[in-house]
């Protein structure tokens, strides 16, 4: 497909979206500001594809940040979903196939022996922080500048010139004692994790992580790093919290704990825990979880938490991956082939981080392992190789900062494709 692309349709559904939504979207990086262009307004999707209202078919790289390991209406998971919705889409009330899904989670990540379902990943990780603050009784987190662990108050903070004081909002609206016990470091820098314990003795409950950072594009630990964190946090009577909410059953079936032998005090999930569904969890030893309400002091409930189509989806899901021992290996091929037909084109003029199914082209030539030097991508050029793509049916992330996801509905004829579009973009963007 040479031609741009039609956009009248997502053009007028877009106008009409900005006089009852704030900036026509209700997630911001779906603005497509950065990038100069206005959303596409998506009709439906089918394994690797999508389709916007104005026809134009995609193949698609984003997959709703993440839960589309399987690609789009794996035919499984929508039957058994529809059979579900007959029953009932809600009740309040327990059910067995949320004893199932717990089953499953226990099963396939260990240290979460015991857990609690939620309803998005915000609120897992929310609520694992309260848990970590109460058995602990304590009341600072570490966290790391560029890793985002949703949107609560306590954790939509920016560490200022100096990374290790106290932070400040990141938002309005969050008043400065929400965040004043939000502490941030620098991932991968074990020395400014130390430098926080060194001045906060016996003050910090947890550090929270995303084990393999994917907000900030995708940046990879540091080997030791994780380990690292283990062996801090446990001398110093604190918590580790893995935020798995991306990388949990996407870079191995027991998630990024599993692929790098590292074990976590508490982990949270979402994405592909609830199979397209919006869904979250957070679990961990059953003598931490036991401190959660109705067994323990810590109070956190939800409605719509554990409901029975979210959870349904995220059964058949994972019924699925274990069944198919050989999902981790294709994916990783796909992006290894993306990976380096990108290497191949720009060579030294842009950076490629990829693990397993993620993937971030930053368009920076200094190698990306923090915040600050995936900074130095230069968003100009990434919007026009980004543009470049759309016009020519290929979804990425509308933004530098995010990650590129693969599913196994990818063929080998989309990644071929993917790559000459790719390469074309990166001849134009860079004038090569």
């Amino acid at each position: 497909m040479d031609t741009v692309a039609k956009e009248s349709r997502s053009k007028e559904l877009f106008e009409a979206a900005k006089q009852h939504i704030p900036g026509g979207v209700n997630s911001p990086v779906r603005a497509f500001g950065s990038v100069g262009r206005i959303p596409r307004f998506i009709a439906s999707a089918s394994g690797s594809r999508i389709i916007d209202v104005d026809g134009n078919e995609m193949i698609d790289y984003v997959c709703s940040w993440g839960p589309g390991i399987l690609g789009h209406a794996h035919p499984r998971v929508i039957a058994q979903v529809k059979e579900a919705c007959n029953a009932g889409l809600t009740y309040g009330a327990p059910t067995e196939k949320e004893v199932r899904l717990a089953q499953l989670i226990s099963e396939l990540i260990p240290s979460m022996e015991v857990s609690r379902l939620v309803s998005s990943g915000t609120e897992a990780v929310m609520s694992a922080i309260r848990v970590a603050r109460g058995y602990t009784g304590r009341d600072k987190i570490i966290k790391f500048k560029g890793c985002y662990h949703g949107h609560s108050d306590g954790l939509l903070v920016k560490a200022g010139s100096a990374a290790l004081t106290t932070s400040v909002p990141d938002s309005a609206g969050v008043p400065a004692d929400y965040t004043k016990n939000t502490l941030v470091a620098l991932y991968n820098d074990p020395d400014s994790v130390e430098a926080l314990f060194r001045s906060n003795p016996k003050e910090i409950a947890a550090v929270v992580v995303e084990p393999v950072a994917a907000n900030m594009g995708v940046v990879l630990p540091a080997p030791g790093f994780l380990e690292f964190l283990r062996e801090i946090t446990k001398a110093n009577g604190a918590l580790l919290i893995f935020d798995e909410v991306i990388t949990g059953f996407r870079l191995a079936l027991g998630g990024a704990q599993e692929y790098y032998h590292v074990i976590p005090d508490l982990t949270t999930l979402g994405k592909i825990v609830g199979g397209g569904m919006p869904i979250g969890a957070y679990g961990g030893k059953r003598e931490i979880m036991e401190m959660v309400s109705p067994v323990g002091p810590v109070y956190q409930a939800g409605t719509l938490s554990g409901n029975p189509i979210a959870t349904t989806a995220g059964i058949e899901t994972l019924e699925i991956l274990k069944e198919d021992s050989g999902i981790y290996q294709r994916l990783d091929e796909k992006a290894k082939q993306i990976a380096a037909a990108v290497r191949e084109t720009a060579g030294d003029s842009v950076c490629v981080n990829q693990i397993g199914s993620l993937l971030s082209i930053f368009f920076t030539s200094r190698k990306v392992t923090d915040y600050e030097t995936a900074l130095s991508s230069d968003t100009a050029r990434y919007a026009r190789y980004f543009g470049y793509l759309l016009d020519r049916g290929i979804y990425a992330a509308p933004s530098q900062f995010e990650a590129m996801f693969l599913s196994d509905a990818h063929t080998q004829e989309d990644v071929g494709r993917t790559c000459q579009a790719i390469k074309a973009a990166l001849q134009e963007t860079f004038d090569l």
